[in-house]
């Protein structure tokens, strides 16, 4: 009884001043634990290639990023797709514009270049050393890759098919990245999903072309979301990858 009649008021002025003291500490924990999910950011994905990715002939709101947008969103991803597609062009000009064309802070682009080095028969060796150089860039910023594959038309003849249509897969196996075989899944044989030159998607071509990319979407936003947090680097300050060194 007497200890504890002398160590109480020592005791009890000792604790309130720490009480005191600890309440603006105790006050920011409760909020920062609070507010993570306001305070966290959209994953930013970047759709990066020709006229097929831009919307040629469409409504802004109808053109692949945007289309694909709603539909993760409506998934439950909390996503920003930015629309960097421009018509006609080739492996050549994406790698020329890309630095400046993909934001430093995004984390996944989808690169979908080809078609124009295709259709106008651009040897086959330098298309794929172009993408290769783009997904080394990428990489070497710590943004994730999603490669959207092409297919060669026939009329190309079998010999000059046979070597396009292998950049993807041997460059998706290279790198370890999440392929979307044809981004044209389903939609290239369908008139009804084409615009009249037979070759661009309509707006309904586009929802088929989302639906069928969906799940390879998601695949490489998971791998997005596992990467480290680590601040995206500036190109200018950051060497090249070598090539197939993954």
């Amino acid at each position: 009884m007497g200890g504890r009649d002398r160590s109480g008021p020592a005791s009890y002025g000792s604790s309130s001043m720490a009480f005191k003291r600890f309440v603006p500490v105790l006050l920011l924990l409760c909020f920062a634990a609070a507010t993570p999910a306001a305070a966290a950011e959209p994953l930013r994905i970047v759709g990066f290639g020709d006229s097929l990715m831009a919307g040629y002939q469409l409504d802004p709101q109808d053109a692949f990023p945007a289309r694909l947008e709603t539909a993760l969103e409506d998934a439950g991803h909390d996503v920003r797709v930015s629309n960097a597609g421009v018509s006609g062009d080739t492996t050549g000009g994406g790698l020329a514009r890309l630095d400046w064309s993909v934001p430093e802070e995004t984390d996944l682009v989808i690169l979908q270049l080809g078609a124009n080095d295709m259709l106008r028969g651009l040897p086959v060796d330098k298309a794929e050393a172009n993408l290769a150089a783009m997904i080394e860039r990428l990489e070497a910023r710590g943004i994730t890759v999603l490669l959207a594959g092409m297919r060669a038309a026939p009329n190309l003849g079998a010999d000059y098919a046979r070597a396009f249509d292998a950049i993807y897969p041997r460059l998706a196996a290279r790198h370890d990245l999440v392929l979307m075989p044809f981004f044209l899944e389903g939609v290239a044989a369908e008139p009804s999903l084409l615009l009249d030159d037979g070759m661009h998607p309509n707006a309904a071509g586009v929802a088929r072309m989302v639906e069928a990319a969906l799940p390879y979407v998601e695949a490489a936003i998971a791998e997005a979301r596992a990467a480290p947090q680590a601040a995206h680097a500036d190109p200018a300050e950051k060497p090249l990858a070598p090539s197939g060194d993954r």
